[in-house]
């Protein structure tokens, strides 16, 4: 049984879930953090439970006991929203949509990652199906294919952006003219604003300030950009462009500075500000060697800034990189912590846990002069999906499996 506690938690946005919760993209708090610790563990440790899933690299999310994930369904033009309990990863229940056509070179499953809240649960399909279930039963309440409704084209590689809450309104980063930047009434998926012409990236927003300095802040196609959640007005946008129009980081706030990067632009860092009484940015540093694949940079501490970075040239290689937050000065790197991609997730003690692309999880003490490893092993096949930390248990997703790892005593 929940607590009221627990439940008025995944009611309001803006309010961190129950520490067993992840309810959405990077956690309670949208950033990779968890209110959890993790101890060195010894010898390898062993999946709870295993269930084959479909295609895809959306992420599981975990809310009132349920581990929700979307995949492609099996031989057909088809994908599936599958909820599973928590502790045996037995099914509760399973729903399918039609979809439009879809292939691509990196799978054909959907991308972006599910927002449970309340007795709601919102999926964003590869081909731009926005769909609203019931959480508790799988029965759909409302269904949009956005792509067609703003006329957007699909991206090379899908629709990946993992839409984001704020009040009543779900909003997305869709690219169709004049309608860059969508919102959507919760309960209906009626528009409720629209903004800017930017083409779509893959990369997911996050929402930040309060009151009048409340906003929410994009990575398109084109720039990095922060608007009014609640009219869609723009308040400030800086250009950055990536010339592989692959955009797929999401942008990270570490103490008033704002931290944007992509493949072939680097990083492009401000400073948050107020500029004639509404949210502005002034440019803090610059730095194309910092340059983000798919992996989202965690704030350490109160100025440092762990970031995974890859390579233009072939054979790909990741990085793992310590770099000063106020300046993008690097401290340190550590190279071959991946292909293209590692996970980070921020624990409740300041030490770190980076999932690789390989399938392997390794727990890290950050510090300003070395990469500190306290424990590594394999646990799961090869992934791009971000994990979720919950209740001392890692749900993973990978190549073909839906797992539950313990990481307690």
């Amino acid at each position: 049984m929940r607590t009221p506690l627990a439940v008025l938690a995944l009611l309001l946005p803006g309010v961190p879930a129950a520490a067993q919760d992840w309810p959405q993209w990077l956690g309670p708090t949208r950033d990779g953090v968890s209110a959890e610790k993790v101890g060195p563990w010894k010898g390898e440790p062993q999946a709870a439970w295993k269930v084959p899933v479909g295609e895809g690299h959306s992420s599981p999310i975990v809310a009132g006991g349920r581990v929700y994930l979307h995949v492609k369904a099996a031989g057909k033009e088809e994908e599936e929203v599958l909820a599973v309990d928590a502790a045996t990863g037995k099914e509760v229940w399973r729903q399918s949509y039609a979809r439009v056509p879809f292939e691509s070179m990196f799978g054909h499953g959907p991308r972006a990652t599910p927002l449970a809240s309340g007795n709601r649960l919102y999926t964003l399909g590869v081909t731009g199906v926005l769909t609203c279930w019931e959480a508790a039963t799988g029965k759909q309440v409302w269904q949009k294919d956005l792509l067609q409704e703003f006329g957007a084209p699909n991206l090379k590689f899908g629709v990946t952006c993992s839409p984001i809450l704020e009040g009543d309104l779900l909003m997305v980063n869709i690219g169709g003219p004049g309608a860059s930047i969508v919102a959507l009434k919760k309960d209906s998926g009626e528009p409720a604003w629209k903004a800017m012409d930017d083409k779509a990236s893959y990369s997911s927003p996050i929402v930040t300030g309060t009151g009048a300095d409340r906003q929410v802040i994009f990575l398109t196609q084109k720039s990095l950009v922060g608007l009014s959640p609640a009219d869609g007005k723009v308040f400030w946008s800086v250009t950055m462009v990536d010339k592989l129009s692959e955009s797929s980081s999401t942008p990270l706030l570490s103490g008033g500075l704002l931290l944007g990067s992509s493949i072939t632009s680097g990083s492009t860092c401000v400073k948050l500000e107020s500029k004639d009484g509404k949210p502005g940015v002034a440019e803090a540093w610059k730095n194309p060697k910092l340059n983000c694949y798919m992996s989202t940079p965690m704030a350490v501490g109160k100025d440092r800034v762990y970031m995974v970075t890859g390579k233009l040239k072939l054979p790909p290689s990741a990085t793992l990189r310590c770099v000063d937050a106020a300046t993008g000065k690097e401290f340190w790197n550590k190279p071959d912590v991946g292909l293209y991609h590692a996970s980070l997730i921020r624990l409740a003690d300041g030490k770190l846990l980076m999932m690789d692309d390989g399938g392997s999880l390794e727990l890290l003490d950050p510090n300003d002069t070395e990469y500190k490893e306290l424990a590594k092993a394999k646990i799961c096949g090869p992934t791009w999906a971000h994990p979720a930390l919950a209740g001392g248990r890692l749900y993973i997703r990978d190549h073909a499996d839906l797992l539950c790892v313990p990481l307690g005593d």
